[in-house]
């Protein structure tokens, strides 16, 4: 076996010894095979020199190219080469390695630290052996999850938890005590604004329906307590503030004034309207005031204009900026009497003592009228959300009822149904 490193070998002239060298079989083996690493680097010279080589290569002779940029090597000699790409290990089974490696090392590693080694490795084996090379030096014998984190700069799940709760609730008093006890433990806003990515993207595929089983049970119960409370629309938004603000952070001469600027623009936004509201208040729909109006400025008593349904009730709030009311009343609430200005629910999660007061205070401030908003333990109607989820269900049995899908089906069993379209009133 015969290695040639690419980048430091990059002539014609190196390549000529390769194929003079090819001619001779082996003396002591069946093949003599030939790894030529980083091959990308190779000159267009060098590449050509070699193309007949590997159309017509000797029978006792195996060639194997390694590269990172595969769009790089010449089309001539992709066509005359089987390519295998190699594919990042999951974070599982790369804990489940290190943990044997930790064994065999006679050394005692947490399965936090060990979760979090595999995280930092991002699918490679060997950067994270040399991460787990490192925490066992800096151990001494036994490695703890708080050593990875200090050792990489991390932030606990915790209190990347406790942030983003604080940052979706818009608390901007503890938000910043949360940022500045992290500046003071030495924790990189950039790993912190990327924790909080991390946490809003679990909660994300949650929502979607992904499995979370292979997660802790505190981080998979946070992302579907997240995933509950956070509409789309609001996933979305966050998601693409945190990247803007992860953006400025790594450009920004002052890391921490930059992550501590992107949360609070964050914060600020949660109470801002919708694109599909502003449109519908420049239309003039619903008698809607200027988006710029201040609350006290909105109609009040008798010009108050109520809501004349459950479903227009949560549009208003939505149209008012109150997001998270408008997703707690449209997914974990049962209607159980409509009547305004008085409404009664029935909560199906716990939604805290004062619920019901903030919520009459939003509704006022939509709304203008006063409402009168109590909990109550009789059975009530499901909730918006499961309601759809039913009526989705009964579309998808109707489309699999169809006799061209079933025939579709038939014809291949293993496919699946992954959506559909309704075309009712197209």
């Amino acid at each position: 076996m015969i290695e040639m490193d690419a980048a430091s070998h990059t002539g014609v002239d190196d390549v000529r010894e390769i194929i003079d060298a090819v001619r001779y079989a082996s003396v002591s083996a069946r093949y003599k095979i030939y790894i030529i690493d980083e091959v990308h680097m190779l000159s267009k010279s060098a590449f050509n020199a070699l193309l007949k080589t590997l159309e017509e290569p000797p029978e006792h002779v195996k060639f194997l190219f390694a590269t990172t940029e595969v769009e790089k090597v010449p089309l001539t000699v992709l066509s005359r080469t089987q390519r295998f790409d190699l594919r990042r290990i999951p974070a599982e089974k790369l804990a489940a390695h290190f943990a044997e490696v930790s064994k065999a090392e006679g050394v005692e590693v947490d399965e936090d630290a060990l979760r979090m080694i595999a995280r930092a490795a991002e699918g490679s084996a060997r950067d994270g052996l040399s991460i787990l090379d490192q925490a066992i030096a800096h151990g001494g014998g036994t490695v703890t999850a708080e050593q990875v984190r200090d050792m990489l700069g991390l932030a606990d799940r915790g209190r990347i938890r406790r942030l983003l709760e604080h940052v979706l609730s818009a608390n901007a008093g503890a938000t910043l005590a949360d940022l500045d006890e992290a500046h003071d433990l030495g924790i990189d806003p950039g790993s912190l604004i990327r924790g909080l990515m991390e946490e809003l993207h679990l909660a994300t595929r949650t929502k979607a329906g992904a499995s979370a089983e292979s997660l802790p049970v505190e981080q998979r119960e946070s992302a579907e307590r997240l995933a509950e409370q956070l509409g789309w629309g609001q996933i979305h938004r966050v998601w693409q503030m945190l990247l803007k603000g992860l953006s400025d952070v790594q450009v920004a001469p002052d890391p921490r004034e930059a992550a501590t600027m992107a949360l609070l623009r964050l914060i600020h936004a949660a109470d801002l309207p919708d694109p599909a509201s502003v449109l519908s208040r420049l239309s003039g729909e619903a008698g809607a005031v200027p988006v710029s109006a201040p609350a006290t400025s909105r109609p009040a008593g008798p010009r108050a204009q109520l809501p004349a349904d459950f479903p227009a009730l949560i549009a208003s709030l939505e149209r008012s900026g109150r997001h998270q009311l408008a997703v707690q009343l449209h997914d974990q609430v049962g209607l159980v009497r409509f009547a305004p200005p008085e409404i009664v629910l029935r909560p199906l999660r716990p939604l805290g003592g004062d619920w019901p007061r903030d919520l009459a205070a939003a509704l006022k401030d939509a709304t203008g009228g006063n409402w009168q908003v109590s909990l109550s333990d009789e059975t009530g109607e499901p909730s918006l959300l499961d309601q759809e989820k039913i009526a989705e269900e009964r579309v998808r049995s109707e489309v699999l009822a169809d006799p061209a899908v079933r025939a579709a089906f038939e014809a291949f069993p293993d496919a699946t149904l992954e959506s559909f379209v309704s075309t009712k009133g197209a």
